[in-house]
Formats: C-alpha cells, structure tokens, sequence
C-alpha cells in the first residue's frame, strides 16, 4: 500500500493527512510533527509513504477548509479501515450535525447495540479521522465532556467552534 501525506498547521496544531489511492486514511492532529509521522507509521506498518503532490495537496486544503469550519460541505473519499462494528459507529458518528452532540448510549442504540456502550467508546477512540468522522461530538450521558484522542482541548475547541458557527449558519 503506498500512502501519500502532507503535514499542515491549523487552528488546533499540526496536521497530518494521509491518502491512499481510495481516498483519505487518517487525518491526525497533534502539537508536534514527529508523533504524527510515528502514529502513521504505526497504524500502516507496511505502507510506504511518500510525500503528497500537487492533487493530495488540494485535498488537504479541503480537509483544513473543514477543520476551521465545520459547516463546509465536502465529498471528500474516504478510505477507512476498521471492524465491522467501528465502521457502524463512524457512520453513525458522520450523522451528528456540526453544533450537536450525541451520547456513547444514542449512538449504541442508533446501531442497534444498545449493550455496547464501552465498545461505542472504544470504536470513537480508534477512529483515524479527525473532524472528518466527528467522534469529538460524542459526549457522556450526563451531558459532560471524555476523552479525545487528540486532547481534551482540541475536543473543547471543537465543540465551542460548531456551537458557535451555528449561529452563523
């Protein structure tokens, strides 16, 4: 598998996207660059990476586009890996309007799993695309804030910027 990736800034830090012939693969947020190409090292362990060029990099401005408003419509391919169960979820998790938020118990019961709470988690805590599958709506039934698999603060940013942009939109 040969994937191509491009590093950007944004609002919430670093950003590393990476493409396959499919579509996009991971979009990964973090403070520092090094971690990111590490991280994307360790979920595709046998991709090649090279350096985007001119078409990923159109895409990449996309996917930015999105992270700083995420009211933009996009149609962007999406190449994404995971379990049968985690595919269920992020769908589910692609559903949630920006400005809205669901809880891990909606989301289990939306796919017919309502016992699966732990796993709704665990299935939002994989995922590979940041805003682009919004696990960061994905709230606790009580209605306060988990973890983010890109830090608390990015899910707060998030989450402020949707409720936010609703006003706008």
């Amino acid at each position: 598998m040969t994937l191509f990736f491009t590093l950007k800034q944004c609002s919430l830090g670093h950003v590393l996207i990476a493409q396959s012939k499919l579509g996009i693969c991971a979009v990964l947020l973090g403070d520092e660059v090094e971690p990111l190409i590490l991280e994307l090292k360790s979920q595709f362990p046998q991709a090649e990476l090279i350096a985007a060029g001119e078409d990923q990099e159109r895409i990449a401005s996309e996917v930015i586009s999105l992270i700083e408003d995420p009211y933009t419509k996009h149609d962007l391919s999406l190449d994404i890996h995971g379990t049968k169960f985690q595919q269920h979820v992020w769908q589910a998790l692609q559903n949630i309007p920006p400005g809205k938020t669901a809880t891990y118990t909606e989301i289990a019961q939306q796919i017919d799993s309502p016992h699966a709470v732990r796993a709704v988690a665990n299935a939002c805590a994989a995922n590979k695309l940041a805003a682009i599958i919004p696990c960061h709506r994905v709230i606790r039934k009580n209605g306060s804030l988990s973890g983010y698999r890109w830090g608390m603060e990015r899910k707060r940013q998030l989450l402020a910027r949707e409720a936010h942009g609703a006003y706008k939109h």
